[in-house]
């Protein structure tokens, strides 16, 4: 005989079997309640049942016995221990997941398509590895049940127009944000933020990058469960904690991007936009609301307009290509092959013919891998060139004067330029490769009213403060501070300052320099004609005496190097300085 004993005080409250049932091992003999909740009491064997002990109600003490059986062989089939009755809490799961699906709401997203548009969630599937996102508060609705039936928020608001989470990229672990615009038009709602938040907080700790994608208006006024709980919501934290974040921020927009997430895309490191996009801090109705007229949404902020502020630091024809670079960008600490340059033989870049400008984007060609080049702002600023690239394999950033642009002077737009992206490869911790071919800062009573003096400034004191590995090559023209400002302050800077022969330096332009030193010598020539012959003598002189191999002789910076070894000296000085690491200070959203 066998018997079934308590093994806590509890009370009885069903008795399953009688004397003479047989039982099958697994078979519920007695269910015992303790601390409200019930216990199944089974047979650990088969048998037939010589005696029940208790009765339903019963209090029990540890060790009363409860069923006694003689263990056998029975003829009835095993019992089935697991539940096959209908499971509603199951139910009711599956069917509130199955709203989250873009499934659930065919209209919308057939709406979307017929824009030429994606859904959040079809960004947020081409972002991550397939299988590896988690999503964060995907059941939250919008803060509205006091005004609306809670089914109907369910259904319509789903997310509350934000869908959160971590994932994969390539194998690397990424948070993204995706708002999502067929929810109450994009905008923030107060449990929209209560997810961003959350998420950054995961980001942060976990020190993972963070993409967002930006498309939607501003903060809504109509949630009305915590409308007696606050006045403005002044106090929302999502905006400083997601610019004080200091992972790479990659924001992606398209379509309309206003107001709060408009200033969440401005604070992104990287900001990529698609040619139908129209970003502004302020949307129709806040133009309205401050009696500034009434404004089409579709008159604010295009594309075009913010390519050429430099608010869009690259813009894509749609999202698929938008999320393919912010893969690019997530991928630049990645190892990658070594490809062969694109471009023509690096000797023939720069033309024979010292006075002829040629496409400095021709010489990125032929030292950088095959397509490998990303250039950033590139409407913006145009006097300057940037962009990452890998030379060999290895991430860098690109900072390149534009001879095609005002002869590759400085203007207080490409300072700007250069100074951001200096901060931005020092934050992500990217070895820099400056391009030389400066006559210096741009001058002249004009110039000087655009603020030249601060905008300048701004490129010296990111060198200053660059902690990454750096490269200066000279590829012609190096004249004064503006050649300084692209070696990171000067040629002792980097950690190698080269200069191909074609490299000529000076304190300023040869000609200016002939024209200020020689100005009385000069006039005092009557002859046209011989006047103009002593200025090019004079001229070739200067030249000569700051060619590249001249002054790589007084040591005026490291080396001269053949235009063709370039990549190869790159590699070898980035070797040596050892691996970049993220410096941890912020990146100006200017």
């Amino acid at each position: 005989m066998k018997t079934i004993k308590s093994d806590n005080p509890a009370i009885v409250s069903d008795v399953r079997v009688a004397e003479g049932d047989e039982i099958a091992k697994g078979a519920v003999l007695v269910v015992t309640e303790l601390m409200k909740m019930q216990h199944e009491i089974r047979a650990t064997e088969s048998g037939v049942v010589a005696a029940v002990h208790v009765t339903a109600g019963q209090e029990l003490a540890e060790g009363d016995r409860l069923v006694t059986y003689s263990p056998q062989s029975v003829t009835q089939s095993a019992v089935n221990t697991k539940e096959t009755e209908a499971r509603p809490e199951f139910a009711e799961y599956e069917a509130r997941r199955a709203l989250l699906e873009d499934g659930a709401r065919p209209e919308a997203v057939a709406r979307r398509h017929a824009a030429g548009l994606r859904t959040a969630r079809e960004n947020i599937d081409d972002l991550f590895d397939a299988g590896s996102f988690t999503e964060y508060g995907g059941f939250a609705v919008a803060a509205q049940r006091s005004k609306r039936p809670l089914d109907q928020l369910q259904s319509r608001t789903q997310g509350d127009g934000i869908i959160c989470g971590t994932g994969l990229v390539n194998g690397r672990p990424v948070a993204a944000m995706a708002v999502d615009y067929t929810v109450l038009a994009g905008t923030q709602g107060y449990n929209h933020h209560r997810k961003m938040d959350r998420l950054i907080a995961v980001a942060k700790e976990g020190e993972l990058p963070i993409v967002l994608f930006a498309e939607g208006g501003g903060g809504r006024p109509n949630d009305c469960d915590v409308a007696g709980m606050m006045v403005a919501g002044l106090n929302v934290p999502s905006f400083r904690h997601f610019a004080a974040h200091k992972g790479p921020k990659i924001g992606i927009v398209t379509g309309l991007c206003f107001a709060g997430n408009a200033a969440l895309f401005g604070v992104c490191d990287v900001r990529i936009a698609t040619t139908n996009s129209w970003i502004g801090m302020g949307g129709p109705a806040m133009i309205e609301g401050g009696g500034l007229g009434v404004v089409d949404a579709r008159e604010i902020g295009p594309s075009e307009v913010q390519v050429a502020n430099g608010v869009i630091d690259h813009l894509t024809q749609d999202e698929e290509g938008a999320v393919a670079v912010a893969k690019t960008l997530l991928g630049l600490h990645d190892a990658s092959g070594d490809v062969d340059p694109s471009g023509e033989a690096p000797r023939t870049v720069v033309p024979a013919d010292r006075t002829r400008a040629y496409d400095m984007r021709d010489a990125v060609a032929t030292l950088v891998d095959a397509d490998s080049f990303l250039e950033l702002r590139r409407g913006f600023g145009t006097g300057m060139i940037t962009g990452f690239a890998r030379v060999h394999g290895r991430a860098v950033g690109v900072l390149a004067n534009n001879p095609l642009h005002i002869g590759g002077a400085i203007d207080a737009a490409a300072a700007d330029k250069g100074a951001r992206f200096l901060q931005l490869c020092d934050a992500w911790g990217l070895a820099v490769v400056t391009l030389c071919d400066t006559p210096g800062f741009m001058v002249g009573p004009e110039i000087e009213q655009t603020g030249q003096v601060a905008h300048v400034s701004r490129l010296f004191l990111a060198g200053a403060h660059f902690s990454q590995p750096m490269v200066t090559v000279i590829l012609r023209k190096a004249y004064g501070l503006g050649a300084m400002a692209m070696a990171g302050g000067g040629f002792d800077r980097p950690n190698l300052c080269c200069a191909w022969p074609t490299g000529e330096v000076g304190a300023m332009g040869l000609e200016g320099a002939v024209r200020l030193g020689h100005r009385d010598h000069l006039a005092a020539i009557e002859d046209p004609a011989e006047r103009e012959a002593e200025y090019q003598r004079l001229v070739a002189k200067l030249y000569e005496n700051g060619k590249a191999l001249n002054a790589a002789s007084l040591l005026e910076f490291d080396t001269v190097i053949d235009p063709a070894d370039t990549r190869a000296e790159i590699t070898r000085v980035f070797a040596v300085a050892g691996p970049a690491e993220p410096s941890g200070r912020y990146v100006d959203a200017w």
